[in-house]
């Protein structure tokens, strides 16, 4: 099939990052623009060395061209994904959004991409829900969860003043989509911004409320490890520097803990380096489920249109 083309809204490191995941990995989807609102950007420098076309005249400029994408990548805030959502959506463009707007309906690649029957919109949620979400699925493939709670610790150097500027809807958002997403029937999530120097390799903590036979050694334990293994097996296909910590670790049933047992998950993200440093990969984790998606979506799209013709 033809490669559906995209643009790039927001010229920052996760717009840039993103523009050489999509060169270098996507097989479906090619980068046509790249738009932004500071002409002295670093992201739309290179990218117009790269032949890409660009513009600094925001989003109204992208949205009066007569070619306009199939595609477009939100890499602004929350508050811009907002306002520009329904721009996208009259324009007939498809949007992919790695803000923590949650305009759309929240989405890890792996976990409920099949089950989306609308793709005009799609949040990818954070960078700590693409790394931890998954693996919440995963136990709660197994057994039930009652609660869910993520820390995500990245590097100081690597929180921009998006991320910044969207703490409180990082945490909300990130919360919620383990329910959704994840299966919990409760989710909480703290982030830590560490200034330690040298930079911290992204890292994040997942607790997981589990029925007090579930901690025990058997049959359910094993399956409950096997179902992990295999989240993050599929998360790191285009996340190579995903991995377990640790093996996961079960604590017996408390009353404080209200009869239940839990499972302790602990997972590092180094990031590819396509364009941030290694110690990115809370920010390299969202470009590249970003760039899986939209290369899966494109998939999805073109089968409809198939159904549909035949």
């Amino acid at each position: 099939m033809a490669k559906k083309t995209a643009a790039i809204v927001g010229s920052g490191n996760i717009g840039t990052d993103l523009m050489f995941k999509i060169m270098r990995r996507a097989k479906n989807v090619e980068v046509k623009y790249m738009i932004g609102i500071d002409p002295a950007s670093d992201g739309l420098a290179r990218a117009k060395r790269l032949g890409i076309t660009v513009s600094a005249e925001g989003v109204d400029w992208l949205l009066a061209r007569e070619d306009k994408p199939d595609f477009v990548f939100e890499c602004t805030s929350a508050k811009a994904h907002a306002a520009n959502a329904p721009k996208y959506k009259a324009a007939g463009i498809h949007a992919i959004d790695l803000t923590p707007a949650a305009v759309g309906p929240y989405l890890a690649p792996v976990v409920n991409l099949d089950d989306l029957t609308d793709t005009m919109n799609v949040n990818m949620i954070t960078c700590a829900g693409q790394a931890t979400t998954p693996i919440v699925a995963a136990v709660s493939s197994v057994v039930p969860v009652d609660y869910a709670e993520i820390v995500a610790s990245i590097a100081s150097k690597s929180a921009g003043p998006g991320t910044r500027a969207n703490v409180d809807e990082f945490t909300e958002t990130t919360a919620k989509a383990l329910e959704v997403v994840g299966g919990a029937k409760r989710g909480k999530a703290i982030i830590i911004i560490n200034p330690v120097e040298p930079p911290m390799i992204m890292r994040n903590t997942i607790y997981c409320a589990i029925p007090a036979e579930a901690a025990e050694p058997g049959a359910t334990q094993d399956a409950i490890r096997a179902a992990i293994d295999e989240a993050a097996a599929k998360i790191q296909d285009y996340v190579p520097g995903y991995s377990l910590r640790l093996e996961p670790q079960f604590d017996s049933a408390r009353e404080d803990w209200g009869g239940q047992g839990r499972v302790g998950i602990w997972v590092q993200v180094k990031g590819a380096a396509d364009y941030l440093p290694e110690y990115a990969g809370n920010l390299d984790i969202i470009t590249a489920a970003a760039t899986r998606t939209a290369d899966l979506l494109s998939e999805k799209i073109d089968a409809t249109l198939a159904a549909a013709g035949a």
